[in-house]
């Protein structure tokens, strides 16, 4: 087993293919981290890739303009509704035609009121929650192509997120939206412009970010432990735990885009004692300091005959030292890079790990 300190590869030439993605204000996309993770990689011997941990898809959407043939997998369903959009799509946007029959009352369809009634001055005004209702409806019954459906979500995901102060939904603060004093964080503008504006924006980025690689490209919604094995190499951005064993809980911050991508069910799924009518929460062994190192174990173990790639912070749990110390159980050589990174929502200076095992 060998440990390298630097980046063993250089720099790539241009993209194969020129599709910009989309911007993103997800917590934890790497899409201004996918040129220094493909700097590290370029060169390994790899046609496909499994993204365990899709997310925004930003590193998949990277991959996929390198020509390579990308499985994306996410286990939250919003996500998955990305991956489907912008990875598995090759050539489906949204026309004018669709935009306009999605932002349209139809006369004779019976709008439902769920939003309206459920989240009343959590996230949205009245007015955007009746507003949201019926565009969900639009998309779940008037669209009919399912990749038609999957990129108006990610348009209306975007939508929701731009006019959420913090860009999350962790807590009930439209207060923070309409309170008329002095702001030193977020823009105002943005909040106050209507869902419709901001969803044609969107819907122009999903499309511009769509193309065909030639590759027969799939977007899986799966437990990252099920996930298929046999890819060439398996890129890894799991959910970060930092030192003091605090994780990230993408369900938790994203529940409100969650519940909407299944619609029907989402009454029952919601804990209504949260004042902020959270779904009912679901354990995960990735999101706690006494079970995380086994996940890592586990999902290494399954794809030990794949090179595989972790992207992590060099302060979190496990320790940069045990990760390290694993991946060399399994792989004969093990590259290590780092960058210097600063993250929303942290006042502490961090560096982004990459590992490659091989």
């Amino acid at each position: 087993m060998s440990f390298v300190q630097k980046p063993l590869f250089a720099l790539d030439s241009d993209p194969v293919f020129d599709a910009p993605f989309p911007s993103t204000r997800f917590q934890g996309s790497k899409r201004k981290l996918v040129d220094w993770i493909w700097a590290n990689i370029k060169n390994l011997p790899f046609d496909n890739v499994l993204d365990v941990f899709g997310g925004t898809g930003a590193v998949s959407h990277f991959f996929k303009t390198k020509g390579k043939k990308v499985t994306y997998n996410d286990n939250l369903k919003f996500n998955w509704q990305i991956g489907t959009a912008l990875i598995q799509n090759a050539d489906t946007t949204l026309s004018d035609q669709d935009i306009e029959a999605i932002l349209t009352r139809h006369e004779g369809l019976s709008y439902p009121n769920f939003i309206a009634q459920t989240f009343h001055d959590i996230y949205f005004t009245d007015d955007e929650n009746r507003w949201l209702d019926q565009t969900i409806y639009n998309i779940d019954n008037v669209l009919l192509n399912p990749m038609a459906q999957a990129l108006a979500r990610f348009a209306l995901f975007q939508a929701c997120i731009i006019k959420r102060p913090y860009n999350l939904f962790h807590r009930a603060n439209l207060y923070m939206r309409q309170a008329q004093v002095e702001r030193s964080f977020g823009n105002k503008a943005s909040w106050d412009t209507p869902f419709n504006v901001h969803f044609r924006a969107f819907a122009a980025e999903a499309n511009a970010a769509i193309f065909d690689n030639h590759q027969a490209n799939h977007a899986l919604n799966l437990d990252a432990l099920d996930t298929p094995t046999g890819a060439d190499l398996v890129y890894l951005d799991p959910p970060y735990l930092n030192a003091k064993g605090v994780g990230v809980d993408y369900r938790g911050f994203y529940h409100f885009l969650e519940g909407s991508v299944s619609y029907d069910s989402w009454p029952d799924r919601i804990d209504y004692r949260s004042r902020h009518r959270r779904l009912k929460p679901l354990d995960s062994p990735w999101n706690h300091a006494n079970t995380i190192m086994g996940a890592f174990q586990a999902i290494i173990a399954r794809h030990r005959n794949s090179i595989i790639v972790i992207s992590y912070r060099d302060n979190g749990v496990p320790s940069r030292a045990a990760l390290l110390e694993l991946l060399g159980r399994y792989k004969t050589h093990v590259v290590e890079a780092t960058r210097s990174q600063k993250y929303v929502l942290s006042e502490l200076d961090s560096h982004e790990l990459l590992l490659i095992g091989y």
